[in-house]
């Protein structure tokens, strides 16, 4: 009879309170604006000292380009005996002219290259101070200037 009675006190007992809910993980709005706010000060920080340094490595480019440019036209006078006419321009280092005799290019590999700013680079011969020249306006495309719009050439 104790058993029955235990059971029957057991089944009358109040259930167990279910699983309390458990608290959804994640971040709240707060949160998430604090940690935006701090990355836009850090790019705010950041930014203008990273785009500095892209903006000389264009007038650097340049002259490495003028460089290998100013290489391959003393290979063009190897092989044909002059440098390219100032009709024939720097076109004449990856397409034979029709009066190159000897050309055994093309001279640049990849093609004839832009500026960094995507102005072809303009030639001379002969150039202001004799010899060939080869030059750059810079970011502004007009002559002189400072910094990015600097003028660039392979005689300075």
């Amino acid at each position: 009879m104790t058993k029955h009675l235990l059971a029957a006190q057991s089944s009358s007992a109040p259930a167990p309170h279910p699983p309390a809910r458990r608290r959804a993980r994640g971040f709240t709005l707060i949160e998430i604006m604090v940690v935006i706010i701090i990355i836009a000060m850090l790019a705010a920080i950041v930014g203008p000292n990273v785009m500095k340094r892209l903006s000389g490595a264009k007038s650097k480019t340049a002259v490495i380009q003028i460089a290998d440019i100013d290489k391959a036209l003393d290979l063009f006078k190897l092989d044909v005996g002059r440098y390219p006419t100032n009709a024939e321009g720097l076109q004449a280092l990856v397409t034979a002219p029709p009066t190159a005799n000897g050309w055994n290019g093309p001279y640049l590999k990849g093609g004839l290259p832009n500026d960094p700013w995507g102005t072809p680079y303009r030639y001379a011969n002969p150039g202001p101070n004799g010899g060939v020249q080869i030059e750059t306006l810079g970011a502004d495309n007009a002559p002189g200037g400072d910094g990015e719009n600097a003028d660039i050439t392979n005689t300075q």
